[in-house]
This record gives C-alpha cells, structure tokens and sequence, in this order.
C-alpha cells in the first residue's frame, strides 16, 4: 500500500510539473514574439454581411444592456443582422421584446428567435440560429458582455485572409473590483487572455474561440461539422475541429470587450464545473484526432496541456488527499528519505507558474510587483481550494457522465455598494461538496499537526495553503447562502 501511495504521489505532483513547464514555455514565446499583433487600421475589404448572435437564457438583470451596446455597433446598418437567441422561461423575454420595440426608430435588423425547450441549450441554439443567419460572418456576445461600437470595424478586416475561421478578442471586466472574488478571477483569466492565448496564437498551436467576444466565418463553422451539444464547452469543441481541418485563429490582444465576473462563490463554481468538465469531455472527443493529425510534436504538446489543463485540478487534488499519508511512510521508512528529496525539483514549478502570472501582471497593473504580491498568493489558494469542485468536474468530463448546462447568474453590478442579495437566480442549497470542503480544511489543519508532531517541515506550507484554500472555498459558499 505503501507503494501504491508514493506511486500515486509521485505521478500527480509529477503531471503538476509537466504543466508547469508548458506555461513556462507558453511565457517564453509570449516574450519573444507573442505581444506585437497589431489591428487593421481599416476594412480594405468590400463590407461584407455580418450576423451578431447573442445567446440568451433568463438574463432579466443585463439582457438589456446587452441589446443597448449592441445597437450601438458602428457598422452599416444594411449589412447588419442581430439574432436574439432567447430559450428564457421567465420574464426576460417580456423584456427583450419591449426593449426591439424601442429601438425601431434605429431602423436595426433586429429577430427575435424564441425557442419552445432547451433542446442542446446553448450549442442547440447556436446550431439552429446559423441556419436562419444571413451574415457570411457571425459576431457572438454572450448576455454579461458590452461590445464596443468599434468591435466589428476592427475584427471583420482580419478576414481578408480567406483561411481565418475566427477573431478572438480579450475580455475586459467591468466589476474586477467588486471583491477579493471578482479580483483573483480578473488575475487568472487576464493571464489566460495575455500569455496562453497569444503565445499559442503566435506559435501557430491550437487556440480557442472563448465562447464570445469573437466573429467566426459562416463557412468555417459549417465545413467543421457545425455547433455539437455533446460537450459542455461547445466552443472549445468546435474551435478543435475547425482547426483540425486545416482552418486558422486569430487572437487580438487589443481588442477588449468588458464583461461581468461571477461575485459569489456559487456562480463562480458553477462557471468553473462547466468550464472544467466541458474541456475534459473535449479532450476526450478531439485530442485522438490532434494526435493523428499532421501537427508537430510541439504543437500536438501544446495541444495536450491545452485540452487537459483542467486535470491538473486532479492532480492536486490527489497530491494534497495523499500528502498526509505520505508523512508517515516518509517517518516509518527513513531509508526511502531520498525519494522525497528527490521531489524537491518540482519546487521548479512552482516558481514556472510564478513566472507565468509575473509577466501576465505586468501587462495590466501600474504597479506589478505590488500586485502580483498581493493577489498570486491568494489566487493560488482559492485555486487549491476549488480542487474538489474542479477535479470531480473533471472526472466527469472524462468517463463521459452527461449533466446540463448550468447558466451562470448575472448581476449587473459593478460597485462594493451594489447588492446582489435580491437576485432571483441565486440558489439556498447547499451542497454536499461544500460541507466536504470545510472537512478538508480541517483534514488539512490536521496535516500541519502531523508534520509538526513528526518534526518534518516539508509540507508545513503546503498544508496551511490547503487548509486556507478549503476553508475559503467552505466560508464563501456558506456565506451567500444566508441572503438566498
């Protein structure tokens, strides 16, 4: 049993390090060549036909802020068309249709398209609205973003390049500053949108339309095999099999489009678990496909840790659960000491990930190194304290158990003052994981103990990251139970 533990250890904390170098990697062709994409100054191409879609499922609190942004496009109206894809059960389609009827005077192409069920939910609404779409370009915003009016003047011109399936924009957030939440989220997905996106995008491997904020060429999405309901990350999916049949992405840095972060822990983790299991379920689908293809070794590298990232969650997870045990056998077996100093080289990735999130700082705060003190710590403990949540999510996605697609709960809020306690999306279960958490967080005090008691400080910081990861995860849960 011994064995099986160190075996199972060795190998989690073993794939923590192989990711660890891909995000070292991905930095380092950020630095050398991932930062200079520049935006066309202007169309140079006849105004092509553009269909703007804006999946909606009960969005009472944005639907309307979205439909304003939108009629604000600078683009010829002629050439426009705006779908609202509204599968909504509750009064947000009220709202919807009231809020065309007062822009008429615009004189927009405006539809609303009302599905009777939710049939493929989000997927299924993309899949039958592109058959309706007239646009030989389709512009998609999801219901908690506000595109700018200059959006389709600085992403159609990309296009000129007959190969280019899709322009992907950075999000922007319009409530980073909300809370400790709304910040540490703004941290991880700025570097994804930096580093990950860019430097993929520069080396010419798979990237990802991010689901909205981005245009796909029409053609592209029908030569791919169109938008498929059997994963959770729709997006992702697609993006794959676009590219696996030879189609190109383009990521534009400069090109942000602001929108809202999840402000309570139980939006946040429903956001996470689909974003966790629909990447395993993708890389269950498509990375045989990547494997097969033409790609290069480090393209399909690439690939692997993009389509798997989610498993390091799994990772952790069984690194942190056998770290105690993993005391003992170090305590009752001194002659094996070797094999855990040997697992001192991991801490090589530990300072990869570091470096990975310095960089990302430096390109959206004033004062980096203040910054990156403050939040990577705590981003790294929250992270660690999602394991649970995150690393069953991907299990799922893995042996292929279909669940729905959660929404996430907007708000529409944006100052400390604004309350969200009112909000008729939000839940009052609670959910067995999370009582699971603050067990965890105890299992980790527990750990601390253990290592104090025996003398061996290795995994003194380990374990009090753990136990303030869970017990965060375990206080911000309980909390937003109380107002709903």
């Amino acid at each position: 049993m011994d064995i099986v533990v160190i075996l199972l250890y060795s190998l989690s904390l073993l794939y923590i390090f192989l990711f660890s170098l891909g995000q070292l990697h991905l930095s380092w062709i950020y630095l050398k060549k991932g930062k200079n994409q520049k935006v066309l100054p202007d169309m140079g191409i006849p105004i092509p036909f553009v269909t703007i879609q804006l999946p909606i499922y009960n969005e009472r609190y944005v639907v309307e802020r979205l439909l304003e942004a939108v009629s604000k496009m600078d683009y010829t109206s002629e050439r426009l068309e705006i779908q609202v894809l509204d599968d909504s059960t509750d009064e947000t389609t009220d709202l919807i249709l009231k809020k065309i009827e007062s822009l008429r005077p615009l004189q927009l192409d405006i539809k609303l398209i009302h599905r009777e069920n939710r049939k493929g939910y989000k997927a299924g609404s993309l899949a039958y609205a592109t058959t309706l779409a007239k646009g030989e370009f389709i512009a998609i915003f999801d219901a908690d973003f506000i595109p700018q009016p200059d959006f389709l003047q600085k992403t159609i011109p990309h296009f000129q390049d007959s190969k280019v399936a899709v322009v992907q924009t950075r999000w922007a957030h319009t409530n980073q500053d909300y809370s400790l939440l709304t910040q540490l989220q703004a941290f991880g997905l700025d570097a994804h949108f930096s580093i990950e996106q860019s430097a993929r995008n520069a080396a010419g491997s798979f990237i990802n339309f991010n689901g909205t904020c981005g245009v796909w060429r029409k053609q592209a999405i029908l030569d791919a095999g169109g938008w498929q309901d059997d994963t959770l990350t729709e997006d992702l999916d697609l993006s794959y099999r676009a590219q696996l049949k030879g189609w190109k992405f383009l990521y534009l840095p400069d090109v942000a489009t602001p929108g809202e972060l999840p402000i309570i822990m139980s939006a946040i983790k429903s956001q996470q678990y689909r974003w966790n299991k629909g990447g395993a379920e993708t890389a269950r689908k498509n990375f045989m496909k990547v494997l097969s293809s033409h790609n290069s070794f480090i393209t399909k590298t690439h690939a692997f840790f993009h389509l798997f990232n989610s498993s390091v969650f799994v990772s952790l997870l069984v690194a942190a659960l056998l770290s105690i045990p993993m005391l003992f056998i170090k305590a009752a077996h001194p002659h094996l000491a070797w094999i855990f100093h040997t697992g001192s080289v991991f801490i090589i990735g530990f300072f990869s990930i570091g470096f990975f999130y310095w960089i990302a700082t430096k390109q959206f705060y004033a004062k980096p190194g203040k910054a990156f003190l403050k939040k990577f710590p705590a981003f790294l403990i929250i992270s660690m304290g999602l394991s649970l949540h995150n690393g069953l999510a991907v299990l799922e996605g893995l042996v292929g158990r279909q669940t729905p697609f959660i929404r996430t709960p907007k708000f529409n809020l944006a100052e400390k003052k604004d309350s969200w306690k009112l909000n008729k999306y939000i839940t009052s279960s609670l959910h067995p994981l999370t009582l699971l958490e603050g067990l965890l967080c105890v299992y980790f005090v527990y750990g601390i103990v253990v290592g104090l008691r025996l003398g061996d400080s290795g995994l003194l910081l380990f374990h009090s990251m753990l136990a303030l990861g869970f017990g965060a995860v375990f206080y911000f849960s309980i909390k937003a139970l109380r107002f709903a």
